[in-house]
């Protein structure tokens, strides 16, 4: 008889299989509640949140159904919807066991239903990297975004320093990630898992709303990975055709969060309660994430005469110029410049002499230009890190959209009153050639050595 294995053998080893979930409830299974009752989601058709549970009941083959007519700050701030959920917070699943809230708890929940379920992995470690692979898209990536995006958007105050964390932060932890799917298709095995689900409707509002091509470039690895996954089947037909945000939201001027209150303050009419209800979606997106912000006023840049010269052309072409750099790309500048419709202008920092640390410097620099994000569609610039020991000169050169420069830059960007401005007089050859030199980081520039030269593109 063989002898049984007591807890204290030492030749006990672990099993590595998953655990059959399906154990997580007894004997019953997804069909089931299928029979008894279609699972209902509350919440809007373009909420990222709810497109969790939704992708994956598609690989599951589990029957899902959005809630009919649901009026975002309307439908749950219903007394039945609070039962549900009691902050009034979407999505939330309804049940035949009762309702779920939580985006990661009903996907989670949703995918369970499918006996052996692929998008569980295929062993206990595949498992535990899902679970650690769906908290990091939680924890790193969604809140990171979060704070970028909703500033921009007016659900927040807006704070400089607080933006500049929040950029950093995600770019740290999108790092991380990029390494990762460096040499892997899928987060997590060999096909898609639950956390490649989590990790791109994460990243999906990033992509859609505010993380342009120039900030995604950094991290080629989660641009092929995010593109991979909302052109597979069962995520299209949740998430439908995707396309990439061509602009940073310009930050809310500060006036405008005082403008909604002043046409609330007559009460005059009130015989239409029914306008009331419509008031929640304003003060109340913060809460579910999905409503779509007011229609924004032009820029008046937008409303300039057309000019000739394709800011975008110029900078595919600054881009993709790796030799001859003065013949191809200088001359090209010029040919397509356009001195009606856009100009030049030199910055010198006002305060070189505290320049005594490198790496402080270059810092500097570098949160000037995060902090530039907003006119990325207007603008082209090259700053100048000069000098081979302290204090380092910092100098650039600007081209902006019309005659001067725009004022939204000098009301939103604190870093404009550290310089000095002086517009570039492209009559004058010396100016020109300073321009020219500045483009393509001339060195040694002005008889000095540069120690850093940064683009704004």
């Amino acid at each position: 008889m063989k002898p049984s294995k007591c807890h204290g053998s030492h030749n006990w080893k672990p099993d590595r299989r998953r655990p059959p979930l399906p154990s997580l409830f007894g004997n019953r299974g997804g069909r089931r509640s299928q029979d008894s009752m279609a699972l209902v989601l509350h919440a809007g058709d373009t909420n990222k949140n709810a497109f969790k549970a939704l992708i994956a009941a598609e690989y599951s083959g589990v029957q899902v159904e959005l809630a009919k007519n649901f009026v975002m700050g309307v439908s749950n701030k219903t007394p039945e919807f609070l039962k549900m959920n009691p902050l009034g917070k979407v999505p939330v699943l309804e049940t035949p066991d009762g309702p779920i809230f939580e985006s990661n708890a009903i996907a989670r929940y949703v995918t369970r239903l499918k006996a052996d379920n692929p998008l569980y992995g295929s062993s206990l470690i595949e498992y535990a990297h899902i679970e650690q692979w769906i908290d990091y898209a939680s924890m790193e990536i969604d809140p990171n975004l979060a704070r970028w995006l909703y500033p921009r958007l007016g659900y927040l105050p807006y704070l400089a320093v607080a933006e500049e964390a929040a950029i950093s932060s995600l770019k740290r932890a999108l790092g991380a990630l990029n390494t990762h799917l460096a040499s892997s298709t899928y987060l997590v095995g060999h096909s898609v898992t639950l956390a490649d689900i989590v990790m791109t409707c994460n990243l999906y509002l990033g992509f859609s709303r505010i993380m342009i091509k120039s900030f995604t470039s950094e991290f080629p690895h989660v641009e092929r990975y995010f593109w991979t996954m909302v052109n597979q089947p069962n995520f299209h037909k949740v998430v439908g055709e995707v396309k990439q945000a061509d602009s940073v939201p310009p930050v809310p001027s500060q006036k405008k969060p005082a403008q909604p209150k002043e046409p609330a303050k007559p009460k005059e009419v009130k015989k239409e309660p029914k306008k009331e209800p419509a008031k929640p979606k304003v003060e109340e997106v913060l809460e579910e994430e999905e409503e779509a912000p007011k229609p924004k006023p032009k820029n008046p840049l937008d409303l300039l005469p057309p000019s000739k010269m394709i800011l975008d052309e110029w900078k595919r072409l600054y881009s993709n110029t790796k030799t001859n750099f003065r013949e191809v790309a200088i001359k090209g500048f010029w040919d397509m410049y356009d001195p009606e419709g856009y100009s030049l202008w030199f910055c010198d920092y006002k305060y070189n002499d505290e320049n005594t640390v490198s790496f402080v410097t270059l810092n500097k620099v570098s949160g000037f230009l995060q902090r530039m994000d907003l006119t990325r569609k207007y603008a082209f610039g090259k700053m100048l890190v000069i000098g081979s020991e302290p204090p380092f000169k910092v100098k650039g050169v600007w081209l902006f959209r019309g005659q001067e420069i725009p004022k939204f830059v000098l009301d939103e960007v604190y870093d404009m009153e550290l310089y000095d401005w002086a517009k570039v007089d492209i009559s004058d050859e010396a100016q020109k050639e300073r321009v020219n030199a500045m483009i393509e980081d001339q060195e040694p520039f002005e008889g000095e050595a540069l120690l850093d030269a940064k683009c704004f593109k």
